[in-house]
């Protein structure tokens, strides 16, 4: 996460320093111009100005939700680039603008102190607003950059509070800061920023099909990289820069980069050869100091000032509402002090809720649609084109599943499953032009698919293809052979184990046991696959109530305990001859056994997650240190049931294809690394680093086989 936040912490700290100068500014113009009452006005303006802002996050965040994918993709690029855009011309602004700041907000308070209480609020307001509406901008596209929002919000927050107290200290004159300094310093560290968020938002636009080159790499690393390794989160959460990038992003990078930046530095210089206006220890943060300090005659009052000001804005405002009194000494009836403050944030908030509702509103077309065998579909119409949300009311007396297919392919666009006689539940699907049907399928019951509708315009909208029973046929075919094979060659090494034992020979035992192990492994022995034998062949001391020493402790972790805590060949006699009768059991009744075809599919993920849950933690080792051995096992496992899928997957989604065989590359390329001249390191022996990383590897290696289950889940058809 801390990766995420360093972007929205460095802005949140510019613009909050900005913003927070600017208030205080005005609180020490108003308090030397004895104007004190006046403070309440100007925590008015301030407060509007971050309600604004506030308001306007909600409405990019929200608005964005509502619209298609490629929509989201084209909104969030477009508006990176203009992010990109305001922070450019806001650090040379601030550059060009830091040495004559306090004496333009001057000029413009003492103009507002003679028009009136209300343009000193517009003026407040104005001089907040830009900066808040910048930081809410450039936070709500590196929140979509960083694909999270709790990072760059963190960030955001520790950014804003040091501001904070750095501005309170300048203030009272109990801090020095440098200024020129601290902004030419972060100046250059944001542009860096910017052009990763450049680089990002020209892939949204190119994702979103309003750029080309989408499939124009300029490199590709994602299989020789490791995402989870430090150096990757930071350079990806800091710089925007990713393992895969088109070439568009590349040359607007380094083209950015080298323009913006050569710039900014020549600038600098320029500045530098000048003579300062203030000739303090502090440079630049002692001028700003004496220019928001109040005279030093007056400095009781402008600590009362300063104390005034923040119990205004406290009260939001607590004098904002009074009168001055008329001529003839007859003060105007008050209004309620909290009026104008409730204004203020009210206005912007209910004008983005109307945004937001408004860019959220269910088009034409997208109303109840009934779920049963006999209404199946009705009251569906043809919908416009984009994100739509069906409310799927079930009127028959099953539960049902319903699907919203392409009749043609039976394509999947959206689904609900479970849906209970007489509920309502809303689905959420994206359409583009072309053919559009409900299939509703009730437990026990005949799939029933609704009459087609014609939907026109663009757009593009992604289908799940339909996958039959049918379909897994060949699969599962070839995964049962892979495993009878593997059996057979399992009850051959599990007898020679047998007989190691017979003959008194431990060290043969040993190297023994970790061969048949490793296949036994590999051969994806997850969630109960083998039924009861798995028990029996691979079972572990938990829930035993004797442990290790419990007579239900059988098979390979048996044996491992009893070699690798210095039990005879006499003692382990007993549990291997009963480990090889169990697996040559199981070679017998595996053809016999039920095996549900939409099962295969689960085992890629399972497999692992067994991993991730035992080996990787080190609970199933009982004394060998080898459980990375039988990861690496179980990866080729997840490997070969890949295989076997591989066609069905490659037609519903190629690039998930190569991501996830990346992934395996990388996990693979860590576990060889603690397999060292025929041993293997214990888990619990790696390096921390190391072990980080194959925690990670294996994380992101399930993450992106999670989507399989689904991509492969047969629906029925009519």
């Amino acid at each position: 996460m801390w990766d995420d936040a360093f972007p929205s912490f460095l802005i949140g700290l510019r613009e909050g320093l900005e913003g927070g100068l600017i208030v205080s500014i005005l609180i020490a113009t108003l308090v030397r111009a004895e104007a004190k009452s006046r403070l309440p006005q100007v925590w008015t303006g301030v407060l509007a100005a971050v309600a604004l802002a506030m308001s306007f996050g909600a409405v990019l965040t929200f608005s964005a939700a509502n619209m298609p994918t490629t929509a989201q993709e084209a909104f969030g690029g477009t508006l990176s680039v203009i992010a990109v855009a305001f922070v450019t011309a806001m650090v040379f602004w601030m550059r060009r603008s830091a040495r004559t700041l306090a004496g333009e907000i001057k000029e413009k308070v003492t103009g507002a102190l003679a028009m009136g209480a209300g343009m000193l609020v517009v003026t407040s307001f104005l001089a907040v607003g830009r900066e808040g509406l910048e930081t809410a901008l450039f936070l709500w596209t590196t929140a979509q950059a960083a694909g999270e929002s709790a990072g760059p919000m963190i960030g955001a927050g520790v950014g804003i509070a040091i501001a904070t107290g750095l501005c309170w200290g300048l203030y009272r004159r109990v801090l020095k800061i440098n200024l020129t300094k601290f902004f030419t310093a972060t100046g250059a560290v944001l542009i860096v920023v910017a052009a990763g968020v450049l680089g990002y938002g020209l892939r949204d636009l190119q994702e979103g099909g309003v750029l080309p080159g989408k499939s124009a790499y300029a490199f590709d690393l994602s299989r020789s990289i490791d995402p989870s390794a430090w150096y990757s989160t930071l350079v990806q959460g800091v710089f925007n820069l990713t393992p895969t990038m088109t070439w568009l992003q590349v040359v607007a990078y380094v083209g950015y980069l080298g323009v913006v930046m050569a710039l900014f530095v020549r600038g600098v210089r320029g500045a530098t050869a000048k003579p300062a206006k203030t000739v303090a220890a502090a440079g630049m943060a002692a001028g700003t100091a004496t220019d928001v300090a109040p005279e030093p005659g007056a400095g009781a009052g402008a600590g009362a000032g300063a104390g005034a000001g923040a119990g205004a804005g406290a009260g939001a405002g607590a004098g904002a509402g009074a009168a001055a009194a008329g001529p003839s000494g007859v003060r105007a009836r008050r209004r309620p002090v909290w009026l104008v403050p409730a204004a203020v944030v009210a206005v912007p908030a209910v004008v983005a809720g109307a945004v937001v509702a408004l860019s959220g509103s269910k088009p034409a077309g997208a109303g109840t649609v009934s779920v049963s065998e006999r209404d199946c579909g009705k009251g569906f119409t043809a919908p416009k084109p984009g994100r739509q949300t069906f409310q799927m009311h079930n009127t028959g007396d099953k539960a049902s599943e319903v699907y919203l297919i392409d009749p043609a392919t039976n394509a999947v666009y959206g689904e609900i499953e479970g849906l209970a006689p007489g509920t309502t539940r809303d689905l959420v699907a994206t359409v583009a032009g072309g053919s559009y049907a409900w299939r509703c399928v009730p437990t026990g019951g005949k799939a029933v698919t609704s009459a087609a509708v014609r939907v026109s315009g663009g757009g593009a909208a992604k289908p799940v293809v339909s996958v039959a029973e049918a379909d897994l046929a060949a699969p599962l075919t070839a995964y049962k052979q892979y495993v009878n094979q593997g059996l057979s060659t399992l009850v051959a090494q599990t007898k020679q184990l047998s007989d190691d034992m017979a003959g008194g020979d431990l060290n043969a035992a040993r190297t023994d046991w970790l061969t048949a192990h490793r296949t036994y492994a590999s051969l994806g022995a997850a969630y109960g696959t083998f039924q009861d034998f798995d028990k029996k062949i691979n079972g572990r001391t938990a829930g035993l109530p004797d442990g290790v020493h419990d007579k239900a402790f059988t098979g390979f972790h048996r044996i491992e305990y009893g070699l690798w805590h210095g039990e005879s060949a006499s003692d382990l006699k007993a549990p291997a001859a009963q480990l090889a009768t169990d697996v040559t059991g199981l070679q017998k009744a595996f053809p016999a056994q039920d095996f549900d075809p939409a099962d295969l599919p689960l085992r890629t993920h399972e497999i692992l997650e067994n991993t991730l849950q035992f080996e990787l933690t080190g609970e199933t080792d009982q004394g060998s240190g080898t459980t990375l051995a039988t990861a690496d096992a179980n990866l080729a496992g997840t490997r070969e049931l890949l295989g076997v899928l591989r066609p069905l997957l490659a037609a519903r989604d190629a690039r998930l294809l190569s991501v996830v065989d990346g992934d395996i590359t990388r996990m693979q390329k860590l576990l060889d690394s603690a397999h060292h001249d025929g041993s293997w390191t214990p888990v619990g022996q790696l390096d921390p680093i190391a072990r980080a990383r194959l925690n990670g590897a294996t994380g992101q290696l399930l993450e992106d086989l999670a989507p399989v289950p689904d991509l492969l889940e047969i629906r029925k058809s009519a």
